[in-house]
């Protein structure tokens, strides 16, 4: 099941901008290792789902997982070859807004040669640049 709000004040939000570099959620506070995005970006929340599923498919029960990024942010879409005008697109999908800095996912309670194997697998599903992570050493 993907991720989403259980419910939000405004259904449909502004696009925004995605720059600056993650002050909070930039350090490894659960895991030994974890993903760091370096750049900024969305992250949808299928992109997050299909991650844990790998995730989950890798480990077989050993090892724990935690994902840190949420996606709280809509995105809208207009039909195909629909004329400008009319209001806003009805929404699409969710994302999570995703700054440089910010650890996105963290594992623990296995091999670091083997955490690097699964993250590397995750690394690929996600629509940003990351770096692998190791506790105090970043």
């Amino acid at each position: 099941m993907l991720l989403m709000p259980k419910r939000v004040k405004y259904r449909k939000t502004q696009k925004g901008k995605s720059r600056g570099i993650a002050t909070t959620g930039n350090q490894l506070h659960y895991g030994e290792y974890g993903l760091k995005a370096i750049e900024n970006g969305f992250v949808p929340a299928r992109q997050l789902e299909a991650s844990r599923v790998v995730v989950a498919r890798k480990l077989r029960g050993s090892g724990k997982l935690w994902i840190s990024a949420f996606p709280h942010k809509s995105i809208t879409k207009k039909p195909a070859e629909t004329r400008m005008g009319k209001g806003k697109g009805d929404l699409d999908h969710w994302v999570a807004v995703v700054k440089r800095g910010k650890v996105i996912f963290e594992i623990g309670g296995i091999p670091e040669d083997f955490a690097k194997q699964v993250l590397r697998l995750v690394a690929f599903k996600l629509s940003v640049k990351t770096r692998f992570v190791v506790r105090g050493t970043h």
